[in-house]
């Protein structure tokens, strides 16, 4: 394959073949099994921010009683707030802040919970995602935040939390919706989401979107996506039943890594040029993604109370980039506007192969309740990666040319090109074999305790040299104490402790992520995992009719074997300490039947207890890197009339810095949405948002400083939605 310019047609056909099967056979069904039964509704389900239970059976409690700070996005905030991608869901959420990728960590989806990376805990419908990607939110009911240290629950990693998003599902009911939205910086957006009922007892749900958009306040960078998702359920509201599900998502999108920032030490915030400075090369620069998911989900209840559930699904995904990574030389270069557009080019192939069987249920033992959730997975995840050479052979990622810092040309010439794809080289290769299970006690009415237990088989090796390898057993726990003043109220503590093995993050961390990094080399693969314990004290009340849910938490997380220098050799060594106290605030419903609210404010105190990059550099006691000691976002729509709501929002991110030295940092920002919806009737629905209404200048992430990812500036968006 030969790349002389970013733009490239995305084939699309496949999809649209298999939309159009799809349909084909939905409608040969209804003609065999007669008309499609008709559903009536009497009365429209007034929608909530409030959500009761997380998807997972390993909580087998509602949130209210459930030890734990879990956060739930639903549809409803999804489509009220205007959000698009699973970044944009991130942006609002408390407590969460981004990273960046570059070359040696790959771009796509970095948050960060409570302090945190969770770049390796993103699941979809409960089961680990392979890679790192930037994820499509058109398929989804719903995202859940799950904070905190959540090994037993979710295997290695979920140090500060895990990211879980919750698939669309077919029901037992007939219903189509179409929805188109255009915006400024040429936005357009349409979906299709329809459910057919194929006899009494099963039905196909059928999800589309294609989306066209350049980016608000960057100039020259443009977002294409289109995607499909189809899912067959078998045996709906019967004891026995089948889900079959297929996912396809591919995008080209313009990569933008913002303004440079990094100088030397002459610049301790991002420069004060134009927001729309464009410093890549637009001809050359691209940034393609495919993903392609099968699912197979069996469930069986038995008379007893307890339900087998299997899920296998496999998962490939192909990220891959040429991208500029602008940057200053020195101070030099700083006072003299030169700014470096040295090229990055990177691809990673990702393939899984996941299994996960969960047994849950109540029983009655010894005159109590217990709620018991558990399991077995097993898992075979492959990683690998590749890249780009210019005409000559060279390294892609190496110095480029250079632009004027205050006035870049995007469509500069550039040299080296027609670029050519590298052949992948030999994969890292994961394999993870876990048993957990998990029991809430009811000791009456008012107490409850949970307990949980998981044991992780877990072995990575580069196979390009089999002799740099790391094999771990890994057990983690979970406490809970649960005591219910009221019914519609609790007060928990929580006890919970997770594991970081070296190589989780191999294929995906580079060079910059430093000693403290989970990758996998001949230097580091004698480290023990890390281990993290966390307490949390919470109380949660379900308020106004239960219709509004009212959140707060204390927590302290800490990392005493963490992987840092040695102060004296300089080896990779388990000699680090870090933690974070915080408190967590949330709510969630409504207030009146015409007022609803949604939001939450984290404070944090994210600190390096005892941290050495090398011989030379101590940063112990020094501020997290990318961490907001401060957040918040608060959401909330008044109904106006029956048919008219106005609403409005905002998100705070308190000041972050980018580096383990705490020399460079962006400053606190607010942000200011607002929005208002008309119901034309029944079946026709209007929704306006405007987003950062202020256009307030936000940096999203950086990559230890050598540059400043920007946030979409001031944007407008009019969707309407038919519902047939």
């Amino acid at each position: 394959m030969q790349i002389s310019s970013k733009k490239k047609t995305i084939h699309f056909q496949r999809v649209t073949t298999a939309v159009a099967l799809a349909f084909a056979g939905a409608s040969h069904a209804a003609e065999e099994g007669g008309a499609l039964p008709e559903v009536s509704v009497s009365a429209k389900k007034e929608a909530s921010y409030k959500v009761d239970r997380v998807s997972s059976p390993k909580f087998t409690e509602p949130l209210l009683d459930t030890p734990k700070s879990i956060t739930v996005v639903n549809e409803e905030l999804i489509q009220a707030r205007g959000l698009m991608s699973l970044t944009d869901i991130l942006r609002t959420t408390p407590g969460v802040t981004l990273g960046s990728g570059e070359g040696g960590t790959p771009m796509g989806d970095r948050p960060f919970i409570r302090g945190y990376e969770a770049s390796t805990d993103l699941q979809i419908d409960g089961i680990r995602q392979v890679g790192r990607f930037s994820h499509e939110i058109f398929n989804l009911e719903s995202v859940e935040i799950i904070k905190g240290p959540g090994s037993m629950q979710n295997g290695r990693g979920s140090t500060g939390g895990v990211i879980n998003m919750v698939t669309k599902k077919p029901k037992a009911e007939n219903f189509t919706s179409a929805g188109v939205t255009w915006g400024t910086d040429q936005t357009k957006r349409f979906t299709v989401d329809t459910n057919w009922l194929l006899g009494d007892e099963a039905a196909l749900r059928i999800n589309l979107v294609h989306h066209d958009a350049n980016v608000a306040g960057r100039e020259a960078v443009e977002l294409e996506r289109k995607g499909i998702a189809a899912a067959l359920a078998l045996g709906l509201n019967t004891s026995t039943r089948a889900n079959v599900s297929f996912y396809h998502f591919e995008s080209d999108d313009t990569p933008d890594l913002g303004l440079p920032f990094s100088a030397g030490g002459a610049l301790r915030t991002p420069p004060r040029v134009d927001r729309d400075n464009f410093y890549g090369l637009k001809n050359r620069d691209f940034r393609e993604q495919n993903a392609d998911q099968i699912t197979l989900r069996l469930e069986h209840d038995f008379d007893h109370g307890f339900t087998l559930r299997n899920t296998t699904m496999y998962t490939r995904t192909t990220n891959q980039y040429i991208m500029t990574r602008p940057s200053f030389a020195n101070a030099a270069a700083f006072a003299n506007g030169i700014v470096d557009q040295s090229i990055r080019g990177s691809r990673r192939l990702t393939e899984g192969m996941l299994n996960q069987t969960d047994y849950f249920g109540s029983v009655e033992l010894f005159g109590m309740k217990h709620n018991i959730s558990t399991g077995i997975e097993i898992s075979k995840e492959e990683l690998s990666s590749g890249g780009y050479q210019t005409a000559t052979g060279g390294n892609t990622n190496a110095a480029g040319t250079t632009t004027d810092l205050y006035n870049p040309n995007p469509y500069a010439p550039f040299p080296g090109g027609p670029f050519r794809r590298t052949d992948y080289g030999d994969p890292f290769k994961y394999n993870t074999r876990a048993w957990y299970a998990s029991d809430t006690i009811h000791f009456n009415e008012q107490w409850q305790a949970n307990v949980g237990i998981r044991l992780d088989h877990y072995r990575v090796v580069d196979t390009s040299d089999p002799t740099v390898h790391r094999k771990d057993r890994m057990f983690n726990y979970t406490l809970g104490l649960l005591y219910k003043p009221a019914p519609n109220g609790s007060v928990y503590f929580n006890l919970g402790t997770s594991s970081n093995p070296t190589g989780e993050t191999a294929g995906q961390s580079g060079g910059a992520d430093g000693v403290a990094g989970g990758r996998l080399t001949a230097a580091n693969m004698n480290v023990a995992p890390e281990r993290t314990r966390a307490v949390e004290l919470g109380t949660k009340w379900d308020v106004f009719n239960n219709r509004l849910s009212l959140t707060a938490a204390i927590f302290e997380t800490k990392k005493t074997d963490a992987r840092a220098a040695d102060p004296t050799t300089g080896e990779v060594a388990l000699v680090g300490d870090n933690s974070v106290k915080g408190i967590d605030l949330g709510a969630a419903g409504n207030i009146t039947d015409k007022w609803s609210v949604w939001g939450g404010v984290v404070f944090m105190d994210p600190v390096l207890d005892k941290f050495a990059a090398n011989t030379t550099s101590d940063y112990s006691g020094n501020q997290s890197k990318f961490i907001a000691k401060r957040s918040g976002s608060l959401w909330t729509m008044y109904k106006v009339t029956p048919k008219f709501s106005v609403g409005g929002g905002a998100i705070y991110a308190g000041k972050r810095y980018l580096d383990d030295a705490n020399t460079m940092f962006f400053d606190s920002t607010w942000r200011w949405d607002a929005s208002a919806t008309y119901e034309v009737n029944q079946k026709l629905s209007l929704r306006l948002n405007v987003l950062n209404l202020t256009d307030e200048r936000i940096y999203d992430a950086s990559h230890v400083g050598i540059f400043a990812v920007m946030a979409p500036g001031r944007s407008a968006l009019l969707n309407a939605t038919y519902h047939f």
